[in-house]
């Protein structure tokens, strides 16, 4: 066996590929059921191989990689970009945070100018 071809268990190839920022967190991942490898969710101690398709489901977005490369330590970003083949969908656009009336803390009682500003950012105007 040479060194691709070891056996690399999921939560050391998905933090060693950068998909998480831990190991902990992708081992976490793999036992609450977000690592799924060709569409069988998988525990953090199952071996990863070359071309099988990774799903890590993480903050409401899912990544779809396929292994190209095993590898057990973490390494750069451009490196990791290498060790994998990205299908994943690009990511919904983040929504505008909307904007929220705020007064100092101790200004008082709004004016009628004060509550007029805010009557139109609420959209009542």
């Amino acid at each position: 066996m040479t060194a691709d071809e070891e056996p690399v268990r999921i939560d050391s190839w998905i933090w060693s590929v950068r998909l998480t920022k831990s190991r902990s967190e992708a081992a976490t991942a793999a036992r609450g059921g977000r690592v799924k490898v060709n569409g069988a969710t998988v525990k953090a101690a199952h071996a990863v191989r070359q071309g099988d398709e990774v799903r890590v489901r993480r903050d409401g977005y899912e990544r779809i990689v396929v292994v190209k490369r095993l590898i057990k330590k973490r390494v750069g970003a451009p490196v990791a970009a290498e060790c994998y083949i990205d299908k994943s969908p690009p990511r919904p656009p983040r929504e505008e945070v909307p904007l929220v009336a705020h007064r100092q803390r101790g200004a008082g009682r709004p004016t009628k100018r004060d509550r007029r500003e805010l009557e139109k950012l609420r959209g009542e105007r």
